[in-house]
């Protein structure tokens, strides 16, 4: 709908942001929402992120994404955080009360929204096996411990990391080398790759695993979006398994930004299908 003297305004932030899918995803969240709200790409350096901070009060700029490579530095200039976004000591999302500004970490949240939507999948008691201890990893290990699942292996090749990453868990994180999971990825309900292999143009040997212990039965979940079929996907796919990208994770983390910033349910099917028209 087109702009007016009450258009409320929500950004998203990053260096670089121009290729994000954010705005394309959100404005079609708003317009379907019939909110009066608008959406843009704001490229913000670094060096820059405090007064940016300072913007977003002084403009009344009613939420803000937070994508790379600021969500650590974010969690520092907000003024308050949400107890999972202080856990993992990342932001992705500012509610702006008032020109008070509440970080939130939604990623997690938005991961276990999809594998409920995709799959019916609740992770209670569930075992599960995430590859990396990025801040992605960090996110979906801590929300699939606070879902209730009964095991979380760590796979990383730095081992500090992967043991950082696995105490998120508590005393359900358990860290196992790669060339030692295979009977855990067997064995597991869950697989998820949180790390950057087969992003961009991928190769044929873009599979961190021998995804030949992969059966019917299992879900994978590659947390990359681009391309939408890695080699991972391709191969977890004719060994039986269910399949899902990244996607489905990006558009239900941005489903709760919107209804923290509006209190209005999320259009995720509209935002589902937004993504998919700029990536097929």
């Amino acid at each position: 709908m087109p702009s007016t003297s009450a258009t409320r305004l929500a950004a998203v932030i990053g260096d670089p942001v121009r290729h994000s899918l954010s705005p394309t995803l959100m404005n079609a969240a708003f317009e379907a929402a019939g909110l009066d709200w608008t959406y843009v790409a704001l490229e913000v350096a670094s060096a820059g992120l405090p007064d940016a901070f300072a913007g977003v009060r002084s403009l009344g700029i009613a939420g803000l994404s937070i994508t790379m490579p600021h969500k650590e530095s974010a969690a520092a200039c907000a003024d308050q955080l949400s107890p999972t976004a202080e856990r993992l000591g990342a932001v992705n999302c500012i509610v702006n009360h008032g020109g008070l500004l509440t970080g939130h970490n939604t990623d997690g949240e938005g991961f276990v929204r999809s594998l409920k939507h995709g799959f019916c999948f609740d992770p209670s008691g569930k075992r599960c096996v995430v590859l990396g201890a990025g801040g992605s990893a960090r996110s979906v290990i801590l929300a699939l411990s606070d879902a209730g699942a009964s095991e979380i292996i760590v796979v990383n090749r730095t081992l500090g990391r992967a043991e950082r990453a696995a105490a998120l868990a508590g005393d359900r994180g358990e860290v196992v080398a790669l060339d030692g999971a295979h009977s855990d990825l067997a064995d597991a309900d869950l697989v998820v790759n949180a790390t950057s292999i087969g992003m961009g143009d991928p190769g044929p040997t873009d599979v961190p695993f021998d995804a030949s212990v992969l059966h019917e039965g299992q879900i994978l979940v590659d947390i990359v979006y681009n391309p939408l079929e890695t080699p991972l996907i391709a191969t977890a796919r004719a060994q039986g398994a269910s399949v899902a990208n990244g996607v489905a994770m990006l558009a239900h983390q941005a489903a709760v930004q919107f209804e923290l910033w509006t209190g209005v349910d999320a259009p995720i099917d509209v935002m589902l299908a937004s993504v998919a028209s700029q990536l097929d």
